[in-house]
């Protein structure tokens, strides 16, 4: 059966964007590209929301088109093209680059899609993954965390009932200074 993998980079003050939406921080470098390469490209498919899809909609279709792209997030423009992809929104009518609409998030049709043939599938967004959270649908927690602290923002993890025990399954460190911990469910 497929996973559902929550990957998300978040400072060290445990934040996913900063204010107005800003991810300038990252520090997406070659290195650490290549290694989200290498996860995604073996992924059955992304489920994000709608903010989500349309931040990378708006960038990665054409990406490799411009040829001051380096090779990583060159090859990344394919990978992202070609990924099957839904996108849960109640609001976005329609949705190009091989993604589908859905409306609302059903466990029974999450458990199916998980039943399903194929790799892993990549959750992104803070607000759909509370969601899976809440229900119970994530298998696993890639959480990169970029030593920065920003201060405010968007929280990765907002309020939630009751606990999550999480059992770490890898950690890692990248040269930029950003470490990789996944945990199972």
């Amino acid at each position: 059966m497929r996973k559902i993998i929550l990957m998300m980079q978040v400072s060290l003050d445990g934040y996913m964007e900063g204010p107005g939406r800003d991810i300038g921080w990252h520090m997406v470098d070659e290195e650490l590209h290549r290694h989200f390469n290498d996860e995604l490209r073996t992924m059955g498919g992304f489920l994000d929301g709608r903010v989500t899809y349309e931040l990378m909609a708006d960038f990665w279709p054409t990406a490799d088109s411009d040829p001051a792209i380096s090779g990583p997030m060159s090859e990344f423009a394919g990978i992202w093209r070609d990924m099957p992809k839904i996108v849960y929104s109640r609001t976005l009518e329609s949705a190009g680059w091989n993604t589908t609409v859905v409306r609302e998030v059903v466990v029974g049709e999450v458990r199916a899609l998980k039943a399903q043939p194929g790799g892993d599938l990549a959750l992104g967004g803070a607000d759909l993954s509370a969601t899976f959270r809440r229900l119970g649908l994530i298998d696993e927690y890639r959480i990169y965390v970029h030593p920065v602290l920003i201060g405010r923002g968007k929280p990765l993890f907002g309020p939630a009932d009751g606990t999550t025990q999480l059992r770490l399954a890898e950690h890692r460190g990248f040269s930029n200074g950003v470490v990789l911990l996944r945990y199972a469910a």
